[in-house]
């Protein structure tokens, strides 16, 4: 496997579709887990956006560590058909369901149908998330409000709504926010918002369920080699992505995954309400 401390930022690229396709990345993500040792053998895992990028990494980094994996997707099928093969690779099951998690009623859908086949759930990640550039916050419409929301922080509420009658004391609920909701990002406001949303719906979401005993953390990634880019940005801002981190790279999904099967693990069962930080040195307070 390729060192990521040597890739510094990718190749220039451009997607038109968004959220973009794994499939079309040149280089691939690296997305394979750095080591296992069962921390979540015998549990159930629901990961929203888990097609691609990030959400592919936790789910396969789940599937190493022991746990069977319910992926949702919008309509990357090879993407999401590629990160089922790598989970049942493991030897654990894998659900891929395409939904719109903007929807309550697909987000409540998404969970009924990790219940009926996987049997249980006791862990949640709510990744799914979009962004949209924009050099001015008038060139910013209404739909695209909405639609950022929608999907970036409403299907938090939906999904977690839909699975907290069946998460049980000891489960984890873990949570993508971003460092743009500590820094902000110019061109990217409702995004930005939507991931500050994030982090206080983690909080106080964290503080709403402690007496019953299951834990709400949080991700905020920096600069991460995800479809997101290549889909939301030019040419010449992918070949610069990662450029202005301290470490001075762009980060692979591998370095975030174990952040999130530490919080889902019971190696972090004294943290709720917390956020790490997998992003490349910038320092951010929170």
């Amino acid at each position: 496997m390729n060192d990521p401390r040597a890739q510094g930022s990718p190749p220039p690229q451009h997607q038109d579709v968004q959220p973009g396709r794994e499939q079309d990345m040149e280089p691939s993500p690296d997305y394979a887990p750095r080591h296992a040792c069962g921390r979540l053998q015998g549990r159930v895992a629901l990961v929203t956006g888990g097609d691609s990028g990030i959400g592919r990494a936790v789910a396969v980094a789940f599937a190493a560590e022991g746990a069977d994996v319910a992926i949702v997707y919008l309509d990357e099928h090879d993407d999401a058909a590629e990160t089922r093969r790598l989970v049942e690779q493991r030897g654990r099951k894998c659900l891929a369901l395409s939904a719109d998690m903007g929807r309550e009623e697909d987000a409540a859908g998404v969970v009924k149908a990790t219940l009926d086949e996987l049997g249980r759930l006791d862990i949640v990640v709510n990744n799914a998330a979009e962004q949209h550039p924009q050099e001015s916050l008038s060139d910013i419409t209404e739909e695209q409000i909405e639609r950022t929301f929608r999907t970036n922080i409403f299907s938090m509420f939906f999904v977690t709504k839909a699975a907290l009658p069946h998460l049980g004391r000891g489960a984890a609920i873990v949570n993508t926010a971003s460092v743009t909701a500590y820094k902000g990002n110019p061109i990217l406001l409702d995004y930005s918002a939507t991931k500050g949303a994030v982090v206080s719906f983690t909080r106080a979401l964290s503080q709403s369920l402690v007496a019953e005993g299951i834990r709400v953390n949080a991700v905020a990634p920096g600069p991460i080699w995800t479809p997101l880019i290549p889909s939301t940005f030019s040419e010449e801002q992918v070949g610069e992505f990662g450029q202005n981190t301290p470490m001075g790279r762009v980060g692979q999904p591998a370095e975030v995954a174990g952040a999130y099967v530490f919080l889902a693990s019971d190696d972090a069962a004294y943290m709720t309400g917390q956020v790490l930080h997998p992003n490349g040195g910038t320092v951010v307070n929170g």
